[in-house]
């Protein structure tokens, strides 16, 4: 079911979050923490790796939760009154829009050169953290392999309605509805989006509901990240091999199959805060790479860190060839999506 508006859903998102999260020990928040962080990822996500890095510096956090579209609204409503240090998102096209902004500094070279380029921002204001590859997940029960579409804009196509489903408020979704914009332009784009609401795609809040629709047979396939599926298979005590839903990686450089990435960059009021550089430090450090690798399936940005099992390796992936840099304008894109009614 359609919310009545993406907008007035989004603003009712960021006033809840203005109150403060959990933090990452669990607690409440103390106001001489070291680092106040903005997380636009989930904390069963990253909340493991924010208290390891607590236990191994002895720097207090201090962290705000919400989605990445809402945690980037938060930033450029409060701008440089901004209390945060740190900015982690789900998505290059948050952190390109705050870093437009102005909000981010520049990051160390020595931070910067520990991932590879086409995953970090050109100015050196955010960097990579996670990879992670737009995928059409499956149920080959309800999909047969050659149903599988060469192109994900194949999925509006009559055979596909009411079969699909979508998280059109959620931050990847939006992430790829922009890089459709970087290679298609805005008409193919809204052509794209209104065929889906005439096609009734079935809207979902995430990309959780949507793999676990989609396994349990409540949905043919899903537009997601591919390590949704994993995280299914671990929540399930099972193997990926033995769940039902498939992930299908679109070819041929298709937006499809987009890799984006998750990333962190530092608010520009923090720049002289070396805590908040040792925790982008951390982030991509061999221990936290390889906790993202292992528990989360998210391929790693550093390198010496092993792809999650399961997964193919990165550079098999045939992503289409979009800058990451470009994925910035995040409010042109939720517009569209609310003006042709997708949510």
């Amino acid at each position: 079911m359609r919310t009545a508006s993406f907008k007035a859903a989004l603003a009712l998102s960021v006033i809840a979050v203005l109150g403060w999260g959990a933090a990452a020990c669990g607690g409440d928040p103390a106001e001489d923490a070291a680092v106040t962080l903005y997380s636009g990822r989930a904390e069963g996500l990253v909340g493991p790796v924010l208290e390891r890095f607590e236990e191994e510096t002895g720097i207090t956090l201090a962290v705000r939760y919400g989605n990445t579209a809402e945690m980037a609204a938060q930033l450029l409503e409060e701008g440089d009154r901004t209390p945060a240090d740190v900015f982690l998102a789900q998505d290059a096209g948050a952190l390109g829009a705050v870093a437009n902004a102005g909000l981010f500094t520049t990051l160390p070279a020595e931070v910067l050169d520990r991932v590879p380029a086409p995953f970090r921002a050109a100015d050196g204001t955010w960097v990579g953290v996670t990879g992670r590859s737009r995928v059409l997940v499956y149920n080959p029960d309800l999909v047969a392999e050659e149903e599988l579409p060469e192109s994900v804009l194949e999925t509006t196509g009559p055979q596909w309605r009411g079969r699909l489903g979508v998280a059109p408020t959620n931050g990847s979704f939006q992430a790829f509805v922009t890089a459709l914009r970087v290679q298609h332009g805005d008409d193919a784009t809204r052509e794209f989006l209104a065929g889906l609401v005439a096609n009734d795609a079935q809207i979902r809040e995430n990309n959780i509901q949507i793999v676990t629709d989609v396994n349990e047979g409540r949905l043919a396939a899903g537009l997601v990240n591919h390590y949704y599926l994993h995280q299914q298979a671990k929540a399930d005590g099972v193997s990926v091999d033995e769940l039902t839903a498939r992930n299908y990686f679109f070819p041929g450089g298709d937006t499809g199959a987009l890799v984006n990435v998750s990333g962190v960059g530092i608010l520009a009021g923090s720049a002289d805060n070396a805590d908040a550089r040792a925790l982008v430090e951390f982030l991509l450090a061999t221990e936290a790479q390889t906790h993202f690798s292992q528990e989360t399936s998210e391929y790693p940005m550093a390198s010496g860190v092993p792809a999650p099992d399961g997964a193919p390796a990165l550079d098999s992936l045939e992503a289409p060839d979009i800058d990451l840099n470009d994925l910035d304008t995040l409010e042109q894109t939720v517009a569209m999506i609310t003006e042709v009614g997708l949510a």
